[in-house]
């Protein structure tokens, strides 16, 4: 009875050192934010925390994209490029008085448009890893630099501004206290989450994250998952492009460059092992906010934002040491 009672004990703690391990990024956004609260004057307060979430969006969305392609075990660079592309294709075809569209679409239109576009991507980027076997970083490595140069085409190295007002309204828009942008992307981030969570093909990206070849050798069809995943990266940076058009009323040349490296980095520090089949978004959505937060004090304390950077890079080493360690602690805990 004794040891039944000391082993029940030694289960518990396992599973409680587990989800601290799987939720580790939320106990560092919360420390963050009680240390700001506590050193940095008028920090705790409602608009800081607001502002913190909505400078989230862009990357967090572009963090689900990523994140689900590091889960399958591959990697998508060219998320930034779609992104940017999105968000041109976007301020062209809704411009407001644009001699060289002439299509003046609304919001809706414009939306259907850069989603097929992002999906055609996913689906042009997979062809070469999927088919013909080309090392992921390789091809979205070239999309990276295709994709944003087709965007300096289009526009001709100048910017668009002024775009449909149903587009920017999505910008402006608040509900209640909560902008709509960061509603949306809570929904975004919970759909993801069930789907990864809740559906076969869910844990099927995980499986072929983890064992390619057992998941084949069972019977999942590897080929088509990560055709899924990377159709799927390609559909989330244009949405993520279509409303980064919407905030800024248009697009420039240089819209959204560094931003694929904030959400590597919200996916590393947010949990998701680099060695595939380990993660989940809310990690991610945890990571994302603590890159936006630190923005956020460097903007407050007139800290040379170049240093950014450096936080960032210093984060990201930090992550990987302690993904390493995580991996090394997990099978102790099973």
């Amino acid at each position: 009875m004794e040891k039944g009672i000391i082993d029940m004990t030694i289960v518990q703690k396992k599973e409680a050192l587990k989800w601290i391990l799987d939720n580790i990024a939320w106990f560092i956004l919360l420390s963050m934010l009680t240390i700001f609260s506590f050193t940095i004057k008028g920090f705790a307060q409602w608009p800081i925390f607001r502002n913190i979430l909505y400078h989230s969006v862009f990357v967090g969305i572009l963090a689900i994209a990523e994140a689900i392609c590091i889960l399958s075990k591959e990697m998508d660079l060219s998320v930034e490029s779609i992104l940017a592309l999105s968000a041109v294709v976007t301020a062209y075809l809704a411009g407001i008085g644009l001699d060289a569209s002439g299509l003046h679409l609304n919001g809706p239109a414009t939306l259907i448009i850069v989603l097929v576009m992002g999906a055609i991507i996913g689906l042009f980027n997979s062809y070469f890893i999927v088919r013909m076997k080309i090392n992921s970083f390789i091809v979205t490595l070239a999309g990276y630099l295709i994709f944003r140069a087709l965007g300096l085409i289009i526009t001709k190295g100048h910017g668009v501004v002024n775009i449909s007002k149903d587009i920017v309204a999505i910008a402006r828009t608040n509900l209640g206290p909560m902008p709509l942008m960061i509603i949306i992307l809570v929904i975004i981030y919970i759909l993801f989450s069930l789907f990864l969570s809740k559906t076969q093909f869910g844990r099927f990206i995980y499986f072929v994250g983890d064992n390619r070849e057992a998941s084949y050798n069972a019977g999942i069809k590897t080929d088509r998952v990560l055709t899924i995943v990377f159709i799927l990266s390609g559909v989330l940076s244009a949405l993520a492009g279509w409303l980064l058009a919407a905030r800024t009323n248009g697009s420039s040349p240089s819209l959204g460059q560094g931003i694929l490296f904030e959400a590597m980095a919200a996916v590393v520090i947010g949990g998701v092992s680099l060695q595939g089949g380990v993660g989940k978004l809310s990690g991610v959505f945890a990571g994302a906010l603590i890159l936006s937060a630190i923005s956020t004090v460097i903007s407050i304390v007139n800290i040379n934002p170049y240093y950014m950077n450096i936080i960032r890079g210093g984060m990201i080493i930090i992550a990987v040491l302690l993904d390493a360690i995580i991996r090394k602690i997990r099978p102790m805990l099973i």
